[in-house]
């Protein structure tokens, strides 16, 4: 049983298990309502305290278990003992500013020499080069590390070799057999891997070399001999959490307790690049997970996307207040350049593009679009059709893409592919994201390629719009001690979604529009309980303008619960993801989807 909603989504309420809820509430002294968060979410008896107070102590395995950990940690303690000049080679997003920042200021706590290097997006694309690596050489670079990046860059690699550099990767992405001649590979998602590690981002598989690394050198009495206090590891963590929250990986295992002791560390606001931006946002209160990935994170991601790309391992790397006060500043104002390129290019597609919604995956290809901004305007359509999209920017005869696919497609696999069978000049990627460039002669059969691998995969993938929701609440629960509760299972994110809730039968009371894209509006329940509701960029979806419409009738409401905090006071609202006019759901039957 379920609702179809004004976004023409079907609600369905998640199941749990009866007796697993009486369990937790008799066995931890939880309640109700925390207890049957844990059952939907599957969680094991004895694994609830762990996940309850995840602790990194208690997650954190022998870095040594991943793939030529052990090796490059070795190698690397033995170019520091030689004083050997390093060079960093970091992607260009958050993931790869955050894994660089890692290493360069714990190589900083060292008295260590190093150089790094970005790429320029649109002019050197995305990987190590030859070019990187000759800057490195004639830098008298004796070792380089390529982070977030390198495990198919095998030009760059055999050149490299050529010139008797050793090189360390610290990477995430998906691999082939055949991998590239640098000296190690770190990388959770090297096809013999057995570390059960592959839901790391970059940051995270930086942060175990760090602890393998930090191991090495106490071993060989390194920071004793040089009178050099040891590095403590856990100050860094609001860099991987920086990484992690914003490459989207699952919020499970070492990633939750990462991300929970992180944000601590954030809080403290010891690193004076994230501070800086934290201040120049205006962001008061406690930074939190929403912080991150949508204040912080497109602010880092902006000088990759529009600006200059080095700027955002810059600034988590410098410590000159100035210098840092002014990359904070024209990162906010590349964020605000992305956001208008953005809008731009979408409504070109929107205007000029015949798009085939019909098509499994959605393949768009137009002439120079902004190369920095075409994958989020990939996942804005992707939002909106529940489709696989992929964004084709010609520039001559070489279309450069970004892909952002939906669960149960795995988009990276499928670029990586598509590279060996020559359909594409080279790409790679994660399961729900990639990129590739292509000639455009081979476009069309890139198109045939896709949708036979989408049909063997499952047909009915993203036919169905669901929006799956925890329970129903009354209006009353909207309150500080009720979000207390639901938030002590977090951090939420990918792998541990927030929890979902219905509120029935409201009619609205006051809409307002808020920077000409959000609704802020008061509702009221029949009982007379009044709540504090957002919708976020709805002034142009159905959700805004069946808020925005003068209509008596009660609607019930699905989303989550935010916390709004200013200037010392604590309010609870809810945020708007859907609305309902045609159902309630007094009766309806659990579904067995946890």
């Amino acid at each position: 049983m379920n609702s179809l909603s004004v976004s023409n989504k079907s609600w369905i309420l998640k199941g749990y298990d009866r007796d697993d809820v009486t369990f937790f509430k008799d066995s931890f002294s939880l309640d109700e309502i925390t207890s049957k968060l844990l059952s939907i979410r599957k969680i094991k008896k004895d694994e609830v305290k762990g996940f309850l107070n995840p602790l990194i102590k208690n997650y954190l395995p022998d870095p040594n278990i991943l793939v030529d950990m052990e090796k490059s940690s070795k190698k690397t303690s033995e170019a520091i003992k030689k004083n050997f000049k390093i060079g960093i080679f970091g992607d260009y997003d958050v993931d790869g500013a955050s894994s660089t920042a890692l290493l360069g200021n714990y190589f900083n706590s060292l008295g260590l020499d190093y150089k790094t290097y970005i790429p320029d997006r649109k002019k050197e694309g995305y990987g190590p080069s030859i070019n990187a690596f000759k800057y490195f050489i004639e830098s008298d670079v004796k070792l380089i590390f390529t982070v977030d990046c390198g495990t198919l860059s095998f030009e760059a690699m055999n050149f490299a070799c050529e010139n008797n550099i050793d090189v360390i990767v610290l990477d995430h992405h998906q691999s082939e057999i055949k991998l590239p001649r640098a000296y190690s590979i770190v990388n959770p998602n090297r096809i013999d891997d057995k570390s059960n590690l592959n839901y790391l981002c970059a940051a995270g598989v930086t942060f175990m070399f760090l602890v393998s690394l930090n191991k090495e050198l106490r071993l060989i009495d390194w920071f004793k001999k040089k009178n050099i206090k040891e590095p403590n590891l856990i100050e860094f963590l609001d860099l991987v959490t920086l990484g992690t929250i914003c490459d989207v990986v699952p919020l499970i295992g070492l990633n939750r307790a990462i991300v929970s002791q992180g944000l601590k560390i954030l809080r403290n606001k010891k690193n004076l690049g994230l501070k800086t931006l934290l201040d120049i946002c205006g962001i008061e209160s406690h930074p939190n997970i929403y912080h991150v990935g949508y204040i912080l994170g497109p602010r880092i991601n902006a000088g990759g996307r529009v600006g200059k790309s080095s700027h955002g391992a810059n600034l988590l790397l410098n410590n000159n207040p100035r210098d840092v006060f002014k990359l904070a500043t024209e990162l906010d104002h590349f964020n605000k350049e992305r956001q208008f390129l953005e809008r731009d290019v979408l409504d070109k597609i929107e205007k000029e593009i015949e798009i085939n919604y019909s098509d499994p995956v959605i393949i768009i290809s137009g002439e120079n679009w902004h190369e920095g901004v075409i994958g989020i305007v990939a996942s804005r359509i992707k939002e909106k059709t529940n489709k696989p999209v992929i964004i084709i920017s010609i520039d001559e005869n070489i279309g450069k893409a970004s892909a952002r696919s939906v669960a149960g497609f795995d988009i990276g696999s499928l670029i990586i592919a598509a590279t060996q069978e020559k359909i594409l000049i080279k790409g790679g990627g994660h399961k729900m994201a990639g990129g590739f460039s292509i000639n455009i002669n081979n476009i069309d059969k890139f198109k045939k390629f896709i949708f036979k691998k989408f049909n063997n995969i499952n047909k009915d993938l993203s036919k169905k719009k669901i929006l799956y929701f925890d329970s129903i609440i009354a209006p009353s629960a909207i309150n500080l001690d009720f979000y207390k509760k639901i938030n002590c299972l977090a951090p939420f994110g990918s792998g541990n979604p927030e929890p979902k809730f219905v509120i029935e039968n409201l009619k609205a009371v006051n809409n307002k529009i808020i920077k000409d894209k959000h609704i802020k509006s008061v509702l009221i329940g029949a009982e007379g309980s009044i709540i504090k509701t957002i919708a976020f960029n709805s002034t142009e979806n159905e959700i805004g303008a069946y808020l925005l419409k003068k209509d008596p009738k009660p609607f019930n409401i699905a989303g989550k619960l935010s916390l709004n905090e200013w200037r010392g006071q604590s309010n609870v609202e809810f945020i708007i993801d859907d609305i309902s006019v045609n159902k309630t759901f007094k009766n309806m039957v659990p579904s067995s989807i946890g």
